[in-house]
């Protein structure tokens, strides 16, 4: 979304940041991914890294740190890609990656719009001759 300033000099357009989709205890909203999340973290946040468009093997890296830089990272470029303004919170729990993963599937998602355009029919003319 675009915001148009006047000052001075003339029009500047300017950027609006846009939130997440969902909250990051909205784990409800998508049961499969919440389960998916609880039982196997580590294969989750590899999933939804892939679904991303990056590499399915980055987050393994956090493993063996203990701050989670992948994540971190990870949670940056989403909120960069999808123009997100900035908001605190840990990035390597469950919640922040259900969250992750719910935001990018919401992104991905096309809309079709359908138009119709209405049949104008004509009026039949009855003469009373």
């Amino acid at each position: 979304r675009k915001k148009k300033k006047k000052n001075s000099i003339g029009t500047v357009t300017q950027s609006l940041k846009s939130g997440w989709n969902t909250g990051i205890c909205d784990c409800c909203q998508d049961l499969n991914s919440c389960c998916y999340a609880y039982w196997c973290f580590p294969c989750f946040t590899c999933t939804t890294t892939g679904e991303f468009g990056e590499s399915t093997c980055l987050p393994l890296l956090d493993i063996f740190v203990c701050v989670p830089p992948v994540s971190l990272g990870m949670r940056v470029a989403v909120r960069h890609k999808y123009d997100i303004g900035v908001s605190f919170s840990f990035p390597s729990t469950s919640e922040t990656g259900n969250q992750r993963g719910r935001e990018i599937k919401a992104r991905k998602q096309t809309v079709t719009v359908l138009t119709t355009h209405p049949m104008i029919q004509p009026i039949p003319m009855h003469s009373s001759f």
